[in-house]
């Protein structure tokens, strides 16, 4: 009769694949269910999720990293705090970063030969026009220092399309998309050990060639891409342009993405105006030129440098612990944005989503144990500087891993960055213990959307890149993030003027609440710290 039973439990679990909950690999955590009831009502039923990204982003947005209205967000985000009843808030600095810079205004119009709105935004770091500027186009595309000859002496006064027009394709699939239950379950999957290629991953899209300027290196913030904006942008200064275009790195039908066009180092050149726009136009007005046409543009743009305070910061605030206050848990996401729209979902949508998680926890007024920090971290747009200057003060310089009394009381640190879309998964960073503790918090709350542990195995991080988690995992830390639908993040509002208020799905947003919320208590609460496994050694430089 018990084997019986064993072959009937074992058939139940095959047939609803809750194989991992029927026979766990590891012991997980005994959760309390009546906090989880609590948690769940409060974020459920008072959510201010969406308040809190109608002010980061509506009110505030977009947040240039530095830019008025960066640190108008982060006074209001320090004020609601305080008002929570959260402890130590306060803006801690790094850097210098340099300069802040954000749009005062944007008009652009083909004249000739018809009248038509030019749908785009100025590039970020790139100087106005000083008034109205109206002028005739050229196409001069720029593919790498070789060109500069090929166009010296006939770009003055010109506005001037910096790249070749792009080639658009059908739409023939919806844009936004939320993961099925078998895409789920294959990201659980270890793929070939030997194919894995542990590390940081380039993003989709072909590679360019060392020295080859496209619109991808231009809203790059690697040190090559640098370079090539800072070789462009004194080509055409010196040129006298009047202002330069581009048709954005990605993106059709109104939706244009671009970040970069000069840079926040005071010390580099400063170019002409730019601007973005949507790659229809640009194709249109490159078809006019190359049919003999000599079209007229209207520019008339405004932005503004502050150069009052060159330091970045980051904005902090805490829940005190009570038995282990010196220990730490921490939930965050980067405050900073692109300027194309308002950034909502990058990374507005986290931001408000880390906020929401401590006002559940406060509101809740569960006991924890272990102090839970919030971090907004700046500068996570040109290379995750104030997440990496936090770590690297707090808990370790990567190059000689010289650890701080702090490194051993940095429990986990949560992220949230991408996008509006759903909690699918939370990742276990390579680590068997971690995934079987995750396992057992997940499994109450599967019923909210939440299904997977991923990463089981998974290499060490090698470099800091793509957010913000991996400043703390590059460190040996648990630095943990969330697998959400990807939605339109990739396709639509990713550094684009459509990252806006409503792209953001809202009971995305409560769900990753309540999901991050109900981590960081049960992180703050366990009777252990969370496994961490051992940190490679640093890598020469």
């Amino acid at each position: 009769m018990r084997l019986l039973s064993f072959k009937l439990v074992a058939a139940v679990c095959v047939m609803t694949l809750l194989v991992p909950a029927c026979f766990p690999a590891q012991e997980g955590d005994k959760v309390d269910l009546a906090a989880l009831t609590a948690i769940k009502n409060e974020a459920f039923n008072r959510s201010q999720v969406m308040e809190n990204l109608f002010y980061i982003s509506e009110v505030y947005g977009p947040r240039v990293n530095n830019s008025r209205n960066h640190r108008a967000a982060a006074e209001w985000a320090m004020q609601r705090m305080k008002e929570w009843g959260l402890q130590n808030v306060h803006l801690e600095k790094w850097g210098p970063f340099g300069d802040g810079w954000q749009i005062k205004k944007y008009y652009g119009a083909l004249e000739t030969p018809a009248y038509a709105p030019l749908i785009g935004f100025p590039l970020a770091w790139t100087p106005g026009t000083n008034g109205p500027v109206t002028a005739e186009a050229v196409l001069a595309p720029l593919h790498s220092q070789e060109d500069f000859a090929k166009y010296k002496g006939k770009l003055k006064g010109k506005i001037v399309l910096i790249f070749d027009p792009r080639e658009l394709a059908l739409h023939t699939e919806a844009e936004a998309h939320r993961l099925t239950d078998e895409e789920v379950g294959a990201r659980t999957k270890t793929p070939d050990p030997a194919h894995m290629g542990f590390g940081p991953q380039r993003a989709g899209g072909a590679t360019p060639r060392p020295g080859e300027y496209t619109p991808a290196t231009l809203s790059t913030g690697a040190p090559s891409g640098r370079v090539l904006r800072n070789q462009v942008n004194a080509f055409l200064k010196e040129e006298g342009v009047a202002v330069a275009l581009t048709p954005g790195y990605n993106g059709d039908g109104g939706t244009v993405f671009a970040s970069y066009g000069g840079s926040q180092d005071p010390k580099d050149p400063v170019g002409p105006p730019m601007a973005a726009i949507t790659p229809e136009q640009y194709n249109r007005i490159s078809r006019l030129l190359q049919h003999g046409m000599t079209p007229k543009l209207t520019f008339d743009i405004e932005t503004e440098y502050q150069k009052d305070d060159e330091m970045g910061f980051n904005v902090i605030g805490e829940i005190p612990g009570t038995t282990k206050a010196d220990e730490v848990v921490m939930v965050g996401g980067h405050f900073d944005s692109w300027q194309g729209g308002t950034g909502a979902t990058d990374n507005g949508t986290g931001s408000s989503v880390a906020m929401e998680a401590v006002r559940i926890l406060a509101a809740v007024k569960k006991p924890v144990a272990r102090t839970v920090r919030v971090a907004l971290w700046g500068g996570e747009e040109e290379g995750l500087y104030g997440s990496l200057a936090y770590v690297q003060q707090h808990f370790a310089p990567r190059d000689t891993m010289k650890k701080t009394p702090e490194y051993d009381k940095l429990d986990v640190y949560f992220n949230d960055d991408s996008g509006s879309g759903k909690f699918r998964g939370v990742s276990a960073l390579g680590n068997a213990e971690l995934a079987a503790i995750f396992d057992s918090w997940i499994a109450p709350i599967r019923d909210v959307g939440i299904e997977a542990v991923v990463g089981l195995t998974a290499g060490p991080t090698r470099e800091p890149g793509g957010t913000d988690s991996t400043s703390f995992s590059w460190i040996g830390l648990d630095g943990v993030g969330f697998m959400q639908d990807p939605l339109e993040y990739g396709t639509r509002t990713h550094h684009s003027n459509m990252d806006l208020y409503d792209r953001v799905q809202k009971g995305d947003v409560m769900q990753g609440a309540m999901i991050e919320a109900w981590f960081a208590y049960n992180a703050a609460t366990r009777a252990e710290m969370l496994p961490r496994i051992e940190t490679p050694a640093p890598t020469a430089k």
